[in-house]
């Protein structure tokens, strides 16, 4: 009963959190839309006008998705182990894609997007987010959209072991799907309109700009290989089959007898071994005396015993 309670109590505090990260989300995702549908059609401000054209292809803009996504399945999965469902085949499915979105999508851009944000933002903000969307946007949005997103991170790897990859095929394909299809639309945009969506590439030159892309896909991959060594730090090593007992063995070969419980095997406690539940004081029996023999065999043996050549 206790076990029950701890883990219907995990249960909705996992519940209450997915719910209230994809509000947040949610929340974030449509004021961002409002934002780039109100500013003004007459505005000469060039960041504007990127804000309004593409506010959805800003990978901001697409990591929220990409938590939503991932929020809405955990949030379903978490419904259905509240009712002992969730090792149904729907239960499964749900889990397996909700588990690679997080590993292979989730954790490496999320982190990029928090990290490279606030780190190029403490060195020049115009870079990423020019002081003219203070006049457009909430105050609290850039730390939703950019902050909040790693709180997130952090309490659902506190809640949920992930200790190794799911599916490291399919993780790595979502991975280099985003990261190489991201970059030719933000590189078509640019060819395009000869506008970057980030100002700070626009002070690069063009070997600059190819360095950057390759740190960018090599950091954003580190994130993804190194969120499982923190997950075992954090819920520890998973034990390995040989560490498991084995006992399908000895199952095999003991049988419950009016609550006595019989094996064929041989136990020496104590100076005395016991054989099939019987317990011989002298060690020095040889093993046949303990086969069912009858009786006229038995007495011939302890004729040759005492007996003198």
């Amino acid at each position: 009963m206790t076990l029950y309670r701890r883990n219907s109590g995990k249960i909705k505090i996992k519940f209450l959190f997915h719910a209230l990260a994809l509000i947040s989300n949610v929340v974030g995702s449509a004021t961002g839309w409002l934002v780039s549908q109100n500013i003004p059609e007459d505005s000469d401000d060039a960041p504007l006008l990127v804000l309004e054209e593409f506010c959805f292809i800003f990978m901001t803009s697409c990591n929220l998705s990409f938590q939503i996504v991932f929020l809405s399945l955990s949030l379903t999965h978490d419904v259905l182990e509240w009712t002992s469902h969730h090792n149904s085949n729907l239960g499964v499915k749900i889990r397996y894609w909700r588990d690679v979105i997080f590993c292979g999508a989730v954790v490496p851009f999320t982190l990029f997007v928090s990290t490279m944000f606030w780190s190029v933002y403490a060195i020049d903000r115009e870079y990423v987010f020019p002081e003219v969307y203070d006049l457009v946007v909430p105050w609290w949005f850039n730390h939703c959209v950019h902050t909040n997103i790693a709180v997130v991170l952090l309490i659902e790897t506190l809640l949920q072991p992930r200790r190794s990859p799911t599916d490291v095929k399919c993780e790595n394909v979502i991975f280099w799907s985003i990261g190489l299809g991201y970059a030719v639309v933000y590189y078509t945009i640019y060819f395009s309109t000869n506008i970057w969506l980030y100002q700070i590439f626009g002070i690069m030159t063009w070997w600059q700009v190819c360095l950057y892309q390759s740190f960018i896909w090599l950091a954003t991959y580190v994130f993804y290989i190194i969120q499982f060594p923190i997950n075992r730090l954090v819920h520890g090593a998973e034990k390995s089959r040989d560490e498991k007992p084995q006992f399908e063995d000895v199952k095999k070969e003991m049988s419950e007898t009016n609550g006595k419980v019989e094996t064929n095997a041989n136990l020496e406690t104590n100076g005395k071994l016991e054989t099939n539940g019987k317990v011989i004081t002298d060690l020095k029996t040889p093993p046949f005396s303990t086969k069912s023999w009858s009786t006229k065999f038995r007495s011939l043996r302890s004729q040759f015993e005492t007996s003198r050549l």
